[in-house]
């Protein structure tokens, strides 16, 4: 047998996961393992080539098949092969390479392939046996990223049909064993734990002085604080050994700018590096490079990309902004964006570990103790908070629709998928079934979400595929248009100012091609296929790509077809445009948001008649019929959406007229129709009646009354909606069961008579109030005399007995006369004689005779 392709001794020379490899290759001998090592053992740099080692020792065929290894971002699958390569003295695209959306480098006889999830859920759904590939690693699972969450189920499922196919995934944390009982066949695949080998680490809190976020994000002045700190502790940690290295964690892009410009200011004879995912390949090299020998110090600063996915080099210094930035899904306006929320415990750990991993280290948090008693101790899984239709799509595509079947390491959120589902029947990606329909597979293969695909679909038809194509990586890659205009930004990328130019160009390439394929091109052409301004491209892509999105100007702020209204950032070039074509809005508050809760950061501009031929599934022409102040009104309007086009006044139907009063009744509750005292009375008395005797007394809660509506009001709906009053009782006596109803008096009367021979009016409780008691409200005198304890519903219900002062107020309350004249009847007589002396007040009330009058009168 030819020599194992990798030198683990080299290798994994001062790694502490080399600890382990014996107790992995035992686990691996039944194809299945799960590996739990924090961040720093080298699990991603050691136990991609001990499989392919593995797999060349067991080996039998022409090939031991390729070990691909799925990182959760491009920038740390780069480095991981870029380490390996190095470590295994080769160059990156021969042994060992990586493939990145819009970045391969591999060869024949590369064995280990480093990829982003994204890359691998596509090969999946062109070959589900991945020919050629003897192993996956699932890097870093407890990210809990959504395409990893998918890769899970997925590849769990091939397994069973592939017995060969060795399956890793590697945790940083305590949860590995939840992916061990995904994995495994019956039972839980083995863990194998490494240790950290940390060694000792301080950890100082340097909270800032004011608010960390705002309504717009992250303040600048925390911004400023973070970068003092990050100075200052550069400062002291050089002058302790000179040789210390930073790693500034902060939540975004804009922040990591901000943050390395002012670090820049006063950090002299430091290099002051930005990592995250929108900086060059080369910046990226080399912020995960180790510094070389001669160079200067270095402050990395760094989103969470260096939490867990890579390792920087050199670091024993960190400090923490505590912060984090998540997608989360605004189901009532239709959106899902980053926000900026607080960091998980378990974040906070994995970042600060990261300063102690060479020698002793030190945390600095830019937040006090009490912050962190409050932060998460998880961070929240991607699918529970993100936008699921590109998921639900490809588990459609896989035949899982909804991930049916499939051992996920949580199901999918019912709402978020449901709403997916809708977006995907709208873009004719499924049938009825929820199966993908040849469409939904041609969208499945474009590499961004399938809004976007169907764009680009539509798009080459109507403007050509190298303008759709250009607009689509545009507004895929995340980038800031300045002003949020985005045919701005276009013109930036295409003369190669903006700084993303490059990769924006090779993704616009690779989109053009896809977008070129016979496949996509023998595809129907949309409505908007014709002849559109150049001026309005960009609006025609994005429009028709997000058609609920498009946007009419209403005073200060935008209409979306959707129904969500945004207002625009302040100074937005787009302000003097009626119509809009928007591809992202997000949550927001302040001036910006003009107090609609949303803000437009990216969109075009595009006419009314572009707009309509867009979006022309959205255009409706109906008589809408309202019941508004009393009555029944009706308009004919021609909408696109949620966006109002025209409105004529019309004269509504009869029976258009009845179904807007059920539907207000149905929104607004009955309280619309004004009870009269006697409609109200009677439904309080039924509803008691109903409550304490139950059937056949009817049930006249609001929402049985909406629901038996036709029963007892039909015939008032005419004159309601005609904006005629109506008295309910007659309508409600229609509801009386017979020949019960002729009980109704005797069941529950609408007076009583008491000792004094005055007929009070029994007040019930309210119609909603089920343990409510009938109320008589009467004078002390009228009921001297009087034993009983009168009851109703055929004496179930005793009264309750309000006893007042001579002048109305209440003196007692009972249920019982006869315990009140023996008991606390003395003590009202000696607190009320003197001050009603007009009044009877004898000391015998048995004996006394009821009356309304006064002493003198009587």
């Amino acid at each position: 047998m030819s020599p194992v392709p990798f030198d683990l001794a080299r290798i994994g020379a001062g790694l502490p996961v080399a600890g382990v490899l014996g107790e992995l290759r035992a686990a691996l001998a039944g194809g299945v393992a799960v590996v739990q090592a924090p961040p720093g053992t080298g699990k991603t740099t050691l136990v991609p080539p001990l499989v392919a080692d593995l797999l060349h020792e067991r080996a039998t065929g022409p090939g031991p098949g390729r070990v691909v290894v799925t990182q959760p971002r491009r920038v740390a699958a780069r480095a991981a092969a870029r380490r390996l390569a190095h470590l295994a003295g080769t160059r990156v695209g021969a042994l060992v390479g990586h493939t990145v959306r819009g970045d391969r480098r591999t060869g024949a006889g590369t064995l280990v392939e480093f990829v982003t999830p994204g890359v691998l859920l596509r090969r999946l759904l062109q070959d589900p046996g991945l020919p050629g590939v003897g192993a996956v690693v699932l890097d870093e699972v407890h990210e809990r990223g959504l395409e990893s969450d998918l890769l899970v189920g997925m590849l769990a499922e091939v397994r069973q049909l592939r017995e060969d196919l060795v399956l890793v995934a590697m945790s940083a944390t305590l949860d590995a064993p939840r992916f061990a009982g995904l994995l495994g066949e019956g039972v839980p695949a083995p863990v194998v734990d490494c240790p950290a080998a940390l060694h000792p680490l301080t950890v100082r809190w340097a909270p800032a002085p004011g608010r960390r976020t705002d309504e717009r994000g992250v303040t600048r002045p925390f911004l400023d604080h973070v970068a003092r700190t990050a100075a200052d502790a550069h400062a002291r940690a050089l002058a302790r050994d000179g040789a210390a290295d930073a790693l500034v964690f902060v939540p975004g892009a804009w922040e990591v700018a901000q943050v390395a410009r002012r670090l820049r200011e006063t950090c002299r004879g430091t290099e002051v590096l930005e990592l995250h995912g929108r900086v060059g390949a080369a910046e990226q090299d080399r912020a995960t490079s180790g510094r070389r020998p001669g160079d200067p110090p270095r402050v990395v600063v760094s989103t969470s990309l260096a939490e867990s996915s890579l390792t920087v080099p050199g670091v024993r210094l960190v400090v923490d902004s505590g912060l984090s930035r998540e997608p989360r899904r605004d189901a009532g306006r239709g959106m899902t964006g980053l926000v900026t929320v607080a960091a998980s415990r378990a974040s906070a750990e994995q970042r600060a570990g990261r300063a102690a991993r060479l020698g002793p280290g030190e945390v600095v948090r830019c937040y006090d103790e009490r912050t962190w008693a409050a932060m998460p101790r998880h961070l929240t899984p991607e699918l529970a908070a993100a936008d699921l239709t590109g998921a639900a799509l490809l588990l459609a595509c896989w035949g899982a629709p909804g991930g049916r079947g499939l051992p996920l390491p949580d199901p999918l959120p019912a709402p978020a998928l449901a709403d997916a589902v809708t977006v995907l029947h709208g873009l004719g990606a499924l049938d009825e079934d929820g199966r993908a329909t040849a469409t939904g597979r041609l969208l499945a293969v474009v590499p961004v979400d399938p809004r976007l695909a169907r764009g680009l679909l539509d798009g080459a038809h109507a403007v050509g595929a190298r303008p759709a194509a250009e607009v689509v990586a545009m507004v895929s890659d995340d980038h800031r248009p300045p002003g949020g205009d985005l045919t701005r930004l276009l013109a930036e990328l295409r003369a190669g100012r903006a700084p993303e130019a490059r990769r924006w160009a090779d993704e616009a390439r690779r989109l053009e091609r896809i977008a070129t394929d016979p496949a996509f091109s023998a595809a129907p052409a949309p409505p908007a296929a014709g002849d559109v301004p150049a001026d309005s491209v960009t609006g025609a892509v994005v429009a028709l790509a997000l058609p609920e999105r498009v946007a009419r100007k209403m005073g200060d702020t935008y209409l979306l077809a959707s129904g969500t209204r945004a207002g625009l950032a302040p100074g937005s070039g787009l302000a003097g445009h009626e119509w809009l074509a928007v591809a992202d809005v997000t949550r927001a508050s302040g001036q910006a948001a003009a107090g609609t809760g949303a803000v437009v950061r990216a969109a075009a501009a595009l006419d009314r008649p572009l707009a309509e031929r867009c979006a022309e599934h959205l255009l409706t022409d109906e008589v809408r019929t309202r019941f508004e102040d009393g009555r029944a009104s009706a308009r004919r309007v021609r909408a696109l959406g949620a966006i109002e086009l025209s409105s004529t006044p019309v004269r509504p139907t009869p029976a258009a007229a009845r179904e807007a009063v059920r539907a207000a009744l149905a929104e607004q509750g009955l309280g619309l129709l004004g009870w009269s005292d006697g409609a109200d009375r009677l439904r309080r008395r039924l509803a008691l009646l109903h409550h304490r005797l139950g059937d056949p007394w009817p049930d006249v809660s609001d929402a049985a009354l909406l629901d038996r509506l036709d029963e007892w009001l039909a015939p008032e709906l005419d004159a309601l909606a005609a904006g005629r009053r109506v008295d309910l009782a007659p309508p409600l006596r229609r509801l009386l069961p017979w020949p019960e109803a002729a009980r109704l008096d005797e069941l529950a009367p609408e007076r009583l008579t008491v000792a004094s021979g005055s007929r009070a009016r029994i007040d019930y409780p309210a119609a909603d109030d089920p343990a409510g008691r009938p109320v008589v409200s009467v004078k002390l005198q009228e009921c001297f005399g009087w034993a009983a304890s009168p009851a109703v519903a055929g004496g179930r219900v005793p009264v309750l007995f309000h006893l007042l002062s001579p002048a109305g107020r209440p003196l007692a309350v009972t249920d019982d006369l006869a315990s009140f004249w023996s008991g606390p009847y003395a003590q009202v007589r000696a607190e009320m004689r003197g001050r009603y002396p007009r009044h009877p007040w004898p000391e015998d009330p048995w004996t006394a005779p009821a009356t309304a009058r006064t002493a003198r009168r009587s």
